[in-house]
């Protein structure tokens, strides 16, 4: 190891142990694991101590952010059942659905004024980059009791699916690029490699994985720690498998992680106890979640340093006004168009409007754009860093207090409103663990 890559290796340890030490006080406070690891990377980046550099560390940046993406991507589809958008399932539905596509063509169409030197697959790229959430950013907002279950259940149900849905957008815009890598194969070979062969690989390996731990259990061949270490084989193997043959890993961890799931409930024996209640062994993604978790909060140190801190000294009006529209136009109009006809209350639509962070998916996206030679990284990077820089600023300081402000007014509408929308989602649909850095708060 060189010594460059010896201090780094030193300086993030050295933050995780510090963040880990006060992680009980620090989570009841405004302060999240994103903001103080972001905080970190910005310091020991380029702009600070300089210990930690794109140039010359690119190789191991790129392969922990994807490495978190991926882990996050598979746990994420593993807990989606059917009942989740069957059961009080038509705020994630909705969202998913209608919001997110026109998310991406807000953000499209609000680039076009304010970088002209943009082409416009570039400005949808941009648009794509920026239309997954992510939990993590603004926990509470989706498990404070205070808030509605329906509420908090449709926010963590959108953001557990909308980054793999956004992934088939993002693979065709990027086709569309001249001069890219993805250019050289065409929209047609992308929509088979990326989109067909990938879905194809990640369905039949997670479900084959899925049923062999099923037959393992049931014939008590494998200890319960070496069932946690089958969920991230098999992850990465979807992934590598998928690299392989030149299509989308992240597409076959996805859909790989929705099959895995498929196949051990199918198998499981011990039915009707919530996932929190079962035994380790029977909680085979545990592992998986911790590891995808600690991951990508570590992604938020790299983001920090190599992408956040060097946008920073170069930072001009049309960057910050993107990065505030993104926020709230292109994500709250949205979400109040696809809410329509739904009876829900105005302060909800503008709570589940606002709580649209911005985080792991779109560094690892943002960071593709530079590995597949984009013409425009550069105005990109600078927006993609400075918009989700943003969000982890406001939407980590904010949760805690609007989820009290809006459980507030839950509380006094629910008692003088008989039938109210928002009250009728009476449990969660299915108890979920929220992967990566939803359980690192």
């Amino acid at each position: 190891m060189s010594g460059g890559s010896a201090w780094t290796g030193a300086a993030v340890a050295a933050v995780t142990v510090g963040y880990a030490l006060f992680s009980r006080r620090l989570s009841t406070t405004p302060v999240s694991a994103p903001m103080v690891f972001t905080g970190f990377g910005v310091l020991i980046g380029p702009v600070g101590l300089d210990v930690l550099d794109l140039g010359r560390d690119a190789g191991p940046v790129l392969t922990l952010i994807e490495a978190a993406l991926a882990l996050l991507l598979f746990t994420d589809a593993m807990t989606v059942r059917g009942r989740d958008l069957r059961t009080d399932g038509f705020l994630p539905l909705r969202l998913l659905v209608i919001g997110l596509p026109l998310s991406i063509a807000a953000g499209w169409l609000l680039a076009v004024p304010l970088f002209p030197g943009l082409t416009m697959w570039e400005f949808a790229l941009l648009g794509a980059v920026l239309a997954p959430t992510d939990a993590a950013l603004g926990k509470t907002a989706g498990s404070s009791p205070r808030v509605p279950v329906l509420v908090r259940h449709g926010l963590n149900v959108e953001s557990g699916l909308n980054d793999g849905l956004v992934l088939p957008f993002f693979l065709l815009f990027l086709a569309a690029v001249p001069g890219t890598l993805a250019s050289e194969e065409g929209a047609d070979g992308v929509f088979w490699r990326a989109l067909i062969v990938s879905t194809a690989v990640g369905l039949v390996l997670g479900w084959a994985g899925g049923r062999l731990l099923v037959l393992a259990r049931a014939r008590d061949w494998a200890t319960g720690e070496w069932q946690q270490v089958v969920v991230l084989a098999v992850a990465f193997c979807a992934y590598g498998v998928a690299t392989g043959v030149d299509g989308s890993g992240f597409i076959a961890t996805w859909t790989g992680g929705f099959a895995f799931g498929a196949a051990l409930r199918k198998g499981r024996p011990a039915k009707g106890r919530p996932d929190g209640e079962r035994p380790a062994e029977e909680r085979p993604a545990d592992l998986a979640e911790y590891v995808g978790g600690l991951l990508g909060t570590l992604s938020f140190l790299v983001f920090g340093a190599v992408l956040l801190g060097p946008v920073l000294e170069h930072l001009n009006w049309r960057t910050l006004t993107y990065a505030v529209l993104s926020l709230t136009v292109v994500r709250m109009l949205p979400v109040a168009l696809a809410l329509i006809g739904t009876g829900m209350r105005l302060p909800t639509l503008a709570y589940i409007g606002w709580f649209g962070p911005r985080g792991l998916a779109s560094v690892t996206l943002g960071l593709l754009l530079v590995e597949d030679h984009v013409p425009g990284t550069a105005v990109l990077g600078q927006v993609i860093a400075v918009t989700i820089g943003l969000s982890i600023l406001l939407h980590g300081m904010s949760a805690p207090y609007f989820a009290n402000l809006y459980g507030n007014w839950y509380d006094a509408v629910e008692a003088d409103t008989p039938g109210l929308r928002e009250a009728r989602g009476t449990s969660e649909a299915s108890p979920r663990h929220h992967a990566g850095t939803r359980r690192l708060r």
